[in-house]
């Protein structure tokens, strides 16, 4: 089996299409991460646990139906875990799996190719910023 390499261009060379399966077992791996809402939803667990009501609305858009479905298909997959307290109002909490965590280092590459290729908010532009680029960092996150 070819193993992935880092190039000295700093280009990765990915596996031929036919070996081993790895393809077929990459595209179910973007079907589980496909959706409109699922990376905004990981995104906000990779930080820390969140009850529902708060992930709806740290998620602008996002509808309380939709906010469930996408949120029972990642339980299904297992990157969320759903813990139910057995209070008057029931209590809900959703975080991130172990394996789910794994994505971390993803999300963090992802949001340093954003802030290095400028994807402006609306409303955003150069003259608002004097014309140069602001570093953001990428939000802490919290240990259990």
């Amino acid at each position: 089996m070819k193993k992935k390499t880092i190039e000295k261009s700093g280009e990765i060379s990915a596996p031929e299409p036919c070996e081993g399966g790895l393809v077929p077992q990459f595209h179910r791996a973007l079907g589980v991460l496909a959706g409109k809402w699922k990376g905004d939803i990981l995104w906000q667990l990779v930080q820390r646990k969140h009850r529902f009501g708060e992930l709806r609305q740290s998620i602008p858009g996002v509808t309380q139906h939709m906010l469930t479905t996408q949120l029972r298909d990642l339980e299904a997959n297992g990157l969320v875990k759903r813990t139910v307290y057995p209070e008057v109002p029931p209590r809900v909490e959703y975080e991130i799996t172990p394996s789910a965590r794994a994505l971390k280092p993803v999300f963090d590459e992802l949001f340093k190719w954003s802030q290095e290729h400028g994807f402006p908010t609306k409303g955003e532009d150069k003259a608002e910023t004097g014309g140069e680029k602001q570093q953001v960092k990428p939000p802490r996150q919290s240990h259990p």
